[in-house]
């Protein structure tokens, strides 16, 4: 993972490959440097502006231009990175919130890959300008790279080393800040390295090895339930989805302990390392990214970690039940009756919609433990992507004030997640005529339904939510911003967010 360090050299002095500079677009269709990037400018007598423009630069947030310093700087190329139109907070100084700042950074660090060092002239006057730049920079100096052989002349490694000049390096919140980033973001990375491998190398018994290790090396407690263990102890929604794949499923359990009084954050992830539909079989282009329905898990694991790294005063108890979606003469087949864990049977009317089942089971035994608040991440439903898009995630909720805190921690964290609803009246059509319901409901409304029947669940008096991030935990498109294309670790930074508000009491009651 790449690093970032502080200095309070001038930029022109940096011993870097390359030097990033912020510009804006003012009215007129001209380009003003941004704060930081003052000397720079100076140096290259004052032309920055002029030549972005000249270079066809449109002025869209996160558009890159590469210069040539011509000897004006140590650094040989000079990027300019437009944050979008220009703003006047007030006294001259132009002001961009943390998510404008984590984008542009982020561009400007994807474009520069294959460059060593990097330095960062950017606008980091304060802690939170500090935060968001080097979560930026984190973010986009990422490649995954272990299956490149012959093409890794034209897939470069990403940026190893930036250095961000700011006035006070030294200051506590601003090393602190620093020192979050590296934390949040290398636990984000994790997530993406885990959705971006290839499903024939991450069956439920090797992502639950995978999880082991690395809660281990974060000082969080771990037990993994095998199939005999799932058995044995009822877990039939997990069981269920993993009888038609050669493959058997997992379950594991993360536990970090902050101290008595502290609040109990439970955390449930659905991890289906490779979703076929079972014998209800997706169509083939649907198949294509489903190496990235086990998301979910990989959040909740990864968060866990970066939450136990920080310190933070807040228990945290996480389930990641683990399984493989196939079809076979042993799989699972629609209008089955399983039983869930804790006895609830389930009619099992579509074998596709198997992210609840295993959902349900890691849902109940969560709820066992009476936490505070129980939230539950998952690629579960295609309606998300018809609803949200491909980059917001839905946030139904049996608690609205705790539905409106993880939004604005998503909102602080840079990711993009809104309020749905969960309509009493779409409940009736999962009534089964042979067992206490069915795991299919109305055509319309699928991310909501699904909600519903995870709300079924949850233990009385138990205040959950679900994070339905189907679209936004990979991108099939094009890299954007701090974004690359494939495995993305969304919802990882929001849980992190969240936990460190409840730690702070900044969570409402209901």
């Amino acid at each position: 993972m790449a690093t970032v360090s502080l200095s309070s050299s001038k930029p022109v002095s940096l011993k870097v490959d390359a030097l990033v500079v912020g510009v804006a677009k003012v009215k007129g269709g001209g380009f003003v440097v941004l704060p930081g990037g003052e000397e720079v400018d100076k140096a290259l007598k004052g032309r920055i502006a002029e030549t972005v423009a000249a270079m066809g630069n449109l002025g869209n947030p996160n558009e890159v231009s590469k210069l040539s310093s011509l000897g004006a700087t140590t650094a040989p190329i000079i990027v300019a990175v437009c944050l979008g139109k220009a703003v006047d907070a007030g006294r001259g100084r132009p002001s961009y919130g943390p998510e404008v700042l984590r984008r542009a950074t982020g561009a400007a660090a994807r474009a520069l890959a294959g460059t060593a060092k990097v330095g960062l002239a950017l606008p980091a006057g304060t802690p939170a300008e500090v935060a968001a730049v080097s979560e930026g920079a984190l973010l986009g100096a990422y490649a995954f790279r272990t299956y490149r052989v012959t093409s890794t002349e034209r897939n470069r490694p990403p940026v190893e080393a930036f250095t961000l000049v700011t006035d006070a390096p030294r200051d506590k919140a601003n090393k602190a800040a620093v020192e979050r980033a590296h934390t949040v973001v290398d636990a984000v990375h994790l997530a993406r390295d885990w959705v971006n491998i290839p499903p024939v190398d991450l069956p439920p018994a090797e992502l639950a090895s995978r999880a082991a290790a690395a809660a281990k090396a974060a000082g969080v407690a771990v037990e993994v339930l095998d199939e005999k263990a799932l058995k044995k102890a009822g877990y039939g929604g997990t069981l269920a989805v993993g009888m038609g794949s050669s493959r058997p499923p997992r379950m594991v359990k993360l536990t970090y302990t902050a101290g008595r009084g502290k609040p109990h954050l439970a955390l449930v992830g659905k991890g289906i390392t490779f979703d076929s539909g079972g014998l209800s079989l997706k169509p083939s282009t649907a198949m294509e990214w489903m190496k990235s329905d086990m998301g979910g898990a990989a959040a909740i694991i990864a968060a866990t970690t970066a939450i136990a790294r920080l310190g933070l005063d807040v228990n945290v108890t996480a389930w990641a039940p683990m399984a493989e979606n196939m079809p076979s003469g042993t799989a699972q087949r629609p209008s089955d009756v399983i039983t869930i864990y804790g006895g609830t049977t389930v009619e099992v009317m579509n074998t596709d919609a198997e992210g609840r089942l295993v959902l349900a089971d890691g849902i109940v035994r969560a709820s066992e433990d009476k936490p505070d608040v129980l939230i539950d991440v998952a690629t579960l439903t295609g309606a998300q992507l018809v609803a949200l898009g491909a980059r917001t995630s839905g946030v139904m909720a049996n608690d609205a004030a705790l539905r409106t805190a993880i939004v604005a921690a998503a909102e602080s964290s840079g990711e993009q997640m809104w309020p749905m609803p969960l309509p009493v009246e779409l409940r009736t059509a999962m009534e089964s005529t042979v067992a206490d319901i069915s795991n299919m409901g109305d055509r319309y409304g699928g991310m909501l339904t699904a909600g519903l029947f995870l709300k079924e669940f949850v233990g009385e008096g138990i205040r959950w939510a679900h994070l339905d991030i189907a679209g936004p935990s990979f991108n099939d498109a094009a890299p954007h911003g701090y974004t690359p294309k494939g495995g993305t670790g969304h919802a990882v930074r929001t849980l992190v967010r969240l936990a460190e508000d409840l730690a702070a009491g900044d969570v409402p009651e209901a």
